[in-house]
C-alpha cells in the first residue's frame, strides 16, 4: 500500500475491497461532519463521482455500500482506523483530527489520481481492502515558512497549507517578520507595510557576495488574508504560528519607525528595509515605549491568530549597539541586570509575561535560554540539540529543529548543480534518519519535546517553484520522522523500505504538482549556475 508517513500498522485483504462508483455513499456520523464535507469535495473534484450522504447511524448499521466516518474516544485524539471490508469502508478517529488525517490515508490507497484537482479518469477507483492503525509519535509536526526574506502570496500560502495536510503535518510556523520585510497589516501602524513591507533590491546568492538583483521587493498580508489563511488551516487540522521577531531581526520595523531604533548610537532615520542576509547589527531599543509599541502589534496579532503558542524571535541579536548606548546602559542599572544578556532576557520575560496574562504560550529561539528563561516558555531549539537539552531538563517544552538536520533551505547534495548551494548537505536519506529526542535525555525530560520541525528560510527561495525545490522529497522524510513510531536508533531505520515507498509517493506529488528536487539532480531550470553559496558543512 506504501502509505507515507508509515502507519502504525496495515494489513492487506485479498477480499473485501470497495469499489466506487455513481452510487457510493459518504456518511458522517456526529462530530465528523466538516471532515466528511472537505473529503466529499476533495475525493468529487479527483474522480467525478458525487459521494452523496448515506443513510444515518452507527457505523455499518445500514449494510450500504460506502463510506462511513465516525469517532471512538477509544482511539487517541489524532488516531484512525481504516476498515475496508465488505463492500464497506468505515474511518474511526478519536477527533476530528484523528478523522482527518485518515481521510489523508484514504486518498493514499485510492492511488496519485485520487490527489489531483479533476478527474482524469470517472471510472476504475477502487479501495483496497486493509485494516490500518495509526497514530502520530509527536503533537507537534511542524514546518516553519519564512515569508520575510521572500513574500509568498496568499494563494501559495494556501497551496503549501495542502501540501501539508497531505503529510499529516500540523503546525505552519509563519515567520512574518524580519530585516528584510514586515508581512502582517499592522492597522494602528500602517507604515510598518507602506514602508517596511518592501526593500529596494535583494542579495543574489550568499551573504558574503557582492551581487544585487536591483528589483524591489515585498509584499504583504492584510488581516482578512491571515484570518483566511487561519480558518482554511483550521479546516485541514493545522494550527497557524506566527512569529513577530524581537528584539533583533528587526530593522524593517525599525525603517518604518526610527523611533524604535536606538537613536543614540546612530541616524535610524537613514536605514531603510535591509537589502543583505545574514546577522544584523540594528536591533530594538528598550525603552518603554518600544516595549507598548510591540503589544499593540500583539494585541491585533492575537486578534487574528488564535494559536495557544506565539513566537517571539529572540535569536541572533548583536549586543554592540546596547553596549553603547547610554539608554541601554541606564535601563541595565536601573534593573540590577548583569549586562546586556540579561537585558535581552529581561525584554524577552516582558513579552513571555505580557502574553501569559493574555492566556497564550510565548515560544523562541534558543537563545532565549541566556539570561534566564520564564517557567511557561517554549523554546524551537534551532542552533544544535544542546539548547533543547538543555530547556527539556529545566523542565521547558521544547520544539527539536536543529539547522544541521532539518534546514531545508540548506542544499540537497554536493555539488555545484544545486541551486544556491549553501549550508551543510542534508540528503532524503539524512533528514529520514534525523531523531528529534536526543539519548541523553531521561523520560521526564524527554516528555518535554512536544515536537520536532523542519524549518525553510527563503533567502534562496524567491518563488513557490524554489519553496517546492527545497522542501520535497525531504518534506515527505521529514513527516515520517514526526509522525511514524521509527526506530529511536537512526541506523535502525529502514531506508531502503521508505526509498521504495517514495517511488510511489513521487507519483502523488507530481499530481499535487509539486516540482521537487528529482532522485537523479536538479532539472535544468532549477539550477542557476553561476549563482553559488558558501558551503559551511
Amino acid at each position: 500500500m506504501d502509505i507515507l508517513p508509515a502507519p502504525l500498522s496495515a494489513q492487506h485483504a485479498e477480499e473485501g475491497a470497495l469499489p466506487l462508483g455513481p452510487a457510493t455513499t459518504l456518511t458522517a456520523g456526529p462530530g465528523t461532519e466538516a471532515v466528511a464535507a472537505w473529503l466529499r469535495a476533495a475525493l468529487a473534484a479527483a474522480t467525478g463521482l458525487p459521494l452523496p450522504p448515506g443513510p444515518p447511524g452507527p457505523p455499518g448499521a445500514s449494510g450500504a455500500s460506502g463510506i462511513e466516518l465516525a469517532l471512538d474516544s477509544a482511539l487517541p485524539a489524532e488516531g484512525y482506523r481504516i476498515t475496508v471490508r465488505d463492500g464497506r469502508a468505515v474511518l474511526l478517529g478519536g477527533t476530528a483530527a484523528g478523522v482527518f488525517w485518515g481521510a489523508q490515508t484514504l486518498r493514499q490507497l485510492l492511488g496519485p489520481a485520487a490527489l489531483r484537482r479533476a478527474a482524469v479518469r470517472r471510472t476504475g477507483w477502487v479501495l483496497p481492502g486493509c485494516e490500518i492503525e495509526d497514530a502520530p509519535r509527536f503533537g507537534w509536526r511542524g514546518v516553519l515558512l519564512d515569508v520575510s526574506r521572500h513574500f509568498l502570496p496568499k494563494a501559495d500560502v494556501l497551496r503549501f497549507l495542502d501540501l501539508m495536510a497531505a503529510h499529516k503535518l500540523n503546525v505552519l510556523h509563519l515567520h512574518l517578520t524580519d530585516d528584510q520585510g514586515w508581512r502582517i497589516e499592522i492597522r494602528r501602524y500602517p507604515r510598518l507595510t507602506s514602508v517596511g513591507g518592501w526593500r529596494e533590491r535583494s542579495m543574489v546568492g550568499f551573504r558574503a557576495g557582492e551581487r544585487r538583483d536591483d528589483r524591489p521587493h515585498g509584499g504583504y498580508y492584510t488581516q482578512d488574508d491571515l484570518r483566511e489563511i487561519v480558518a482554511y488551516a483550521a479546516d485541514r487540522q493545522i494550527t497557524v504560528v506566527p512569529e513577530i521577531d524581537v528584539p533583533g531581526h528587526a530593522q524593517a520595523a525599525i525603517a518604518a519607525h526610527p523611533e524604535l531604533g536606538n537613536t543614540d548610537v546612530l541616524d535610524t532615520g537613514a536605514l531603510g528595509v535591509w537589502t543583505d542576509w545574514g546577522v544584523n547589527p540594528n536591533v530594538l531599543n528598550v525603552s518603554d515605549a518600544t516595549l507598548r509599541f510591540y503589544e499593540g502589534v500583539l494585541e491585533e496579532v492575537l486578534e487574528i491568530f488564535p494559536s495557544e503558542f506565539v513566537h517571539i524571535g529572540g535569536d541572533e541579536c548583536p549586543k554592540e549597539q546596547w553596549k553603547a548606548s547610554p539608554a541601554a546602559q541606564a535601563r541595565i542599572a536601573e534593573l540590577g541586570l548583569a549586562g546586556e544578556d540579561e537585558l535581552q532576557s529581561w525584554f524577552i520575560r516582558h513579552f513571555d509575561g505580557w502574553l501569559s496574562a493574555r492566556g497564550r504560550r510565548m515560544i523562541g529561539w534558543d537563545e532565549i535560554l541566556e539570561g534566564g528563561l520564564a517557567p511557561g516558555a517554549a523554546v524551537s531549539s534551532w542552533r544544535g540539540y544542546e539548547g533543547g537539552v538543555a530547556a527539556a531538563k529545566a523542565g521547558h517544552d521544547v520544539v527539536m529543529c536543529p539547522e544541521q538536520h532539518v534546514y531545508l533551505d540548506h542544499r540537497q547534495a554536493a555539488g555545484t548543480d544545486e541551486p544556491i548551494p549553501v549550508g551543510y548537505v542534508r540528503t532524503l536519506e539524512d533528514v529520514y534518519r534525523f531523531e528529534p529526542v536526543p539519548p541523553e535525555l531521561d523520560a521526564a525530560a524527554a516528555a518535554h519535546v512536544i515536537g520536532t520541525q523542519a524549518n525553510l528560510w527563503t533567502e534562496f527561495a524567491d518563488s513557490a517553484r524554489d519553496v517546492d525545490y527545497r522542501a520535497f522529497p525531504r518534506l515527505a522524510a521529514f513527516a515520517e520522522v514526526a509522525w511514524s513510531d521509527l526506530p529511536r536508533d537512526p541506523a535502525a531505520r529502514d531506508w531502503a523500505g521508505f526509498e521504495q515507498r517514495m517511488t510511489s509517493h513521487y507519483a502523488r506529488l507530481d499530481a499535487l504538482g509539486v516540482e521537487y528536487r528529482p532522485p537523479a539532480g536538479p532539472h535544468p531550470w532549477q539550477r542557476r549556475p553561476g549563482v553559488l553559496g558558501r558551503p559551511i558543512g
